[in-house]
């Protein structure tokens, strides 16, 4: 068993399905108010979704509508500009 020191959150990429540690993917975030939008920080309250910092993964997500299943709002308030400025400035920061 894994103590409480030992445990690292794992998420899944709603585009490609890969599992990896927490920080290693977009967060966006159903918030209470209804609203959806990219969770630059990770720990905003509402109901999450993740994606890879690849645009390929994205455009699989959004093509699968994933976003709007995982989220359980409608496509059409999906900010997908938003979710692409954060991926590609996620690439550029990490040197991709």
């Amino acid at each position: 068993m894994i103590g409480p020191r030992g445990h690292r959150p794992e998420r899944m990429c709603l585009g490609c399905k890969r599992r990896g540690a927490k920080g290693e993917f977009i967060r966006i975030v159903r918030l209470p108010s209804g609203e959806v939008a990219v969770d630059d920080v990770g720990r905003s309250p509402g109901r999450g979704a993740y994606i890879c910092r690849s645009a390929d993964c994205l455009g699989k997500a959004r093509k699968k509508r994933a976003f709007a299943r995982a989220l359980r709002v409608d496509e059409g308030s999906i900010p997908y500009e938003a979710l692409l400025s954060a991926v590609v400035q996620s690439d550029q920061a990490s040197g991709c």
